[in-house]
């Protein structure tokens, strides 16, 4: 039996930054299911003019009930198109309804959804979002279509999506069920199923509105988008520091995801020998995966770095296989061992989650255990010896406790809310007046000071004591309970240190969405593409609903 490899390994920004999806990944755990399970889908109304202005309804019908997404189409000046949080119009809005809406629904829905925040919805609408055109693409691809050609394949790959997403809200924003409501039905278990779902069907919704715009310019000249393009086609969304704080804020539910894909490592590590089936199966994904890095495309020099390292990577792994025996012990963890010592993050987070893909059977098991159900996370343990409390500080944060934490360098950053923008902002203390607003985003800083405290108590003095003294360190001492359950629930790097790269907590999020070909705009936002190359609902059958993700060709 192979051991998880230790949270001090696994958790370090670096490595986090360097994730990659794999068979947990939250996209491709709902294609299964919907697959699995013989999900059908329908339109159900698509009532949009010629100038794109209406509404659509889509209908996913599984097992037990149905979810509807609603889709409002506007005619959005130019002037008004901007992905900012504080934007009050968007090309298009969209809310997931639970059920099948009925005209009265439509109608309360038509006054509020478009309005987003100035709006309000209820416990029957499950997420509420909003998408953007890519302008030039778009255009494109109406004035192509109308014309009776094909767009052009080099600018949709340069792109990837003809709208992105802004923001999909769920688990109650404005109104919107609580994740209580949902969270016991089977196909909603799994973190972020509902916003996922939304997306696969926004994304069918814009390719019909494509063609529908393009019939509206063309007539009879106009053609539907060619399956192979369409296929090709993703979801965008620009994503900024308001998700990096996610991974701080829900330490037990991200260390569930992590400890569910250090699970499937190890349990694919301790495989004695690999059938000729898992190995053609992971040779042939291999190839695809490097057609997938060869296609990325970014801008942001970090990311060039990273990618070229990446591509290096595959290189000497390509090279390494070749003298590998397939037929001995072990070969998974001898081929992941040998990467710790010769690739970099990057590589070593590739192969990792490519090795997942031949044993399904050993691995999806594990997608039950990363929604977070625990009530343990809120209660602190009042009768827990405080050297209890003082050794969990060391478990988690025995790295923080060798910081200098004196030195401006490791407190540099502030995480802040801007009042004006409404989104989270990273500002240096020392430049702007912003300490009085500090979130509490930096645990390790807050661990080191609340241990030199307990030092001052005896052994054998409660936590409760300790926080009668200092109630302060509430949050510190809450946070180090979890280490009974979560190991991973704890960041090993410094989160406002001066050199900090808020774009590696994005990316480990994402990660676990499923998100491949990261573009980084800057080291605190990101663009992505969400479901490129999956089947389309109609299409979506159990011959092609998880290894979508690998392309097939790259023209």
């Amino acid at each position: 039996m192979i051991a998880r490899r230790s949270p001090d390994v696994v958790m370090t920004l670096a490595r986090l930054g360097s994730l990659h999806q794999s068979r947990l990944s939250f996209m491709r755990q709902l294609t299964r299911r919907m697959a699995r399970e013989a999900w059908t889908f329908r339109k159900h109304v698509f009532d949009i003019n010629d100038h794109g202005v209406g509404h659509a309804v889509y209908i996913a019908q599984g097992p037990e009930r149905a979810y509807s997404l609603v889709a409002f189409a506007h005619d959005l000046a130019p002037e008004l198109r901007s992905d900012r949080v504080i934007a009050t119009a968007w090309d298009a809005t969209f809310t997931l309804f639970d059920g099948v809406p009925t005209a009265d629904d439509i109608v309360r829905l038509a006054h509020n959804i478009p309005v987003q925040e100035s709006g309000r919805v209820s416990e029957r609408e499950l997420t509420v979002s909003r998408a953007n055109r890519s302008v030039r693409l778009w255009e494109h691809f109406v004035d192509a279509l109308a014309a009776g050609q094909q767009p052009d394949a080099d600018q949709l790959d340069a792109v990837g999506y003809l709208m992105r997403t802004t923001a999909v809200y769920g688990s109650g924003k404005l109104g919107a069920a609580d994740r209580e409501v949902i969270a016991d039905r089977p196909e909603m278990q799994a973190p972020f199923q509902a916003e996922m779902l939304t997306v696969y069907l926004i994304r069918w919704f814009v390719r019909d509105l494509i063609e529908h715009m393009a019939r509206a310019k063309g007539g009879a000249n106009a053609v539907q988008l060619d399956p192979r393009l369409s296929r090709r086609l993703g979801i965008g969304n620009s994503t900024g520091l308001g998700m990096a704080p996610f991974i701080v804020n829900h330490p037990v539910l991200f260390n569930n995801w992590i400890m569910a894909r250090e699970e499937a490592i190890a349990r694919v590590r301790g495989i004695d020998q690999a059938s000729e089936d898992e190995i053609l199966c992971f040779r042939d994904l291999f190839g695809r995966a490097e057609k997938s890095v060869t296609s990325w495309r970014t801008e942001h020099p970090v990311q060039i770095e990273k990618l070229n390292n990446l591509k290096a990577d595959i290189q000497r792994l390509k090279l390494h296989m070749k003298s590998i025996n397939w037929n001995g012990q072990r070969p998974w963890d001898a081929l992941l061992s040998w990467s710790q010592g010769h690739l970099t993050l990057e590589g070593q987070e590739w192969l990792a989650s490519l090795m997942l893909e031949p044993y399904g059977d050993i691995v999806d098991g594990l997608c039950c255990c990363m929604a977070d159900s625990s009530s343990q996370a809120t209660i602190i343990d009042g009768a827990m010896p405080i050297k209890d409390v003082r050794a969990f500080i060391e478990q988690s944060f025995g790295w923080a406790l060798a910081v200098d934490w004196s030195d401006p360098a490791q407190t540099a950053l502030a995480w802040y809310v801007s009042e004006e923008k409404l989104e989270p902002r990273l500002g240096n203390r020392f430049e702007e007046p912003i300490a009085p607003y500090e979130q509490p985003l930096a645990p390790a800083r807050d661990a080191a000071e609340a241990y030199l405290k307990t030092v001052q108590f005896s052994n054998d003095a409660t936590t409760a004591a300790f926080l009668e003294k200092h109630p302060e360190c509430r949050h510190t001492v809450r946070r180090a309970q979890l280490a009974r359950f979560a190991p991973y629930a704890e960041i090993r790097s410094n989160t406002i240190a001066s050199d900090v790269l808020p774009i590696d907590m994005l990316r480990a999020k994402l990660s676990f969405f499923g998100v491949t070909n990261f573009d980084p705009k800057s080291d605190r936002w990101v663009r992505v593409c969400l479901y490129a190359g999956a089947p389309y609902p109609m299409d979506l059958s159990c011959h092609n609903f998880d290894h979508w993700i690998y392309p097939e060709t790259i023209h």
